[in-house]
């Protein structure tokens, strides 16, 4: 005669109260590492920013000496973008920054163009690279300066003295 196990044994499973505290914990964990791991993504993101305004700056350079032409490059702090414009058809290209990360300055500090929110960069062919600076910053106020260097005409990256 077949008895059934049910009555026997006592029930398996999660009580209410235990998922409760499972969750709790877990929405704890995840409160407490929330800021650090948006801080990491935007601080991965401020590098790619960075990156990308060196590569754009190194493009025209290059272009400017290789195919021995003028190159105008627009910095639109208020656009939060850039622009390459050669007398190349097709030759010209815009990069917007990524959200959260902005133009915060070009160094040295014109105030006329700091007024209309753009400044020109003109890139002559034989001519020295003028030595400027595109100084970005993120939400969380940190920044990155990319600076075209005057001697070699490469961009490098730097982070201003107070946050290092």
């Amino acid at each position: 005669m077949p008895t059934s196990s049910v009555g026997n044994k006592a029930q398996a499973g999660v009580t209410l109260v235990e998922m409760v505290v499972v969750v709790g914990i877990v929405g704890l964990i995840l409160a407490i590492l929330a800021p650090s791991m948006t801080a990491g993504l935007d601080s991965v993101r401020m590098a790619s920013a960075a990156d990308n305004v060196a590569s754009f700056l190194n493009s025209a350079v290059n272009r400017a000496e290789r195919r021995q032409q003028a190159v105008e490059v627009l910095i639109s702090a208020k656009d939060n973008k850039l622009a390459l414009y050669s007398n190349d058809l097709g030759g010209d290209r815009e990069m917007k920054l990524p959200e959260g990360i902005s133009i915060e300055n070009v160094l040295p500090h014109d105030e006329s163009a700091a007024e209309l929110g753009v400044q020109r960069l003109l890139l002559l062919p034989g001519a020295s690279i003028p030595g400027i600076g595109i100084q970005l910053v993120n939400g969380h106020k940190n920044r990155r300066i990319v600076r075209l260097d005057p001697m070699t005409g490469f961009p490098r990256i730097e982070t201003p003295k107070a946050e290092q």
